[in-house]
């Protein structure tokens, strides 16, 4: 298994809760999907760690946050990472 962890800035943090729902429906449609996790901090940030079986499906879905930016969300950072253990 392979995750995507994205960290980001809220530029309208209402806007990106009210997407949530819909931005869910798809992640969770697309190949490979195993399950995710979407965090708020104080300050206007947030993280979001979304789990693939595979690195190409990671990866394909690193391809998909990077063509359709979500409103009221500016990522600053995008990684590919190998699952090593889970609870």
């Amino acid at each position: 298994m392979h995750a995507v962890a994205i960290d980001a800035k809220f530029t309208d943090q209402a806007q990106a809760e009210a997407d949530l729902g819909g931005l869910i429906s798809r992640i969770s449609g697309m190949p490979g999907f195993v399950g995710g996790y979407w965090v708020a901090y104080p300050g206007n940030r947030g993280t979001s760690m979304i789990v693939f079986d595979s690195e190409e499906a990671a990866r394909g879905f690193v391809s998909f946050v990077e063509s359709h930016a979500a409103d009221g969300v500016a990522p600053d950072r995008i990684e590919v990472g190998r699952v090593l253990a889970r609870a």
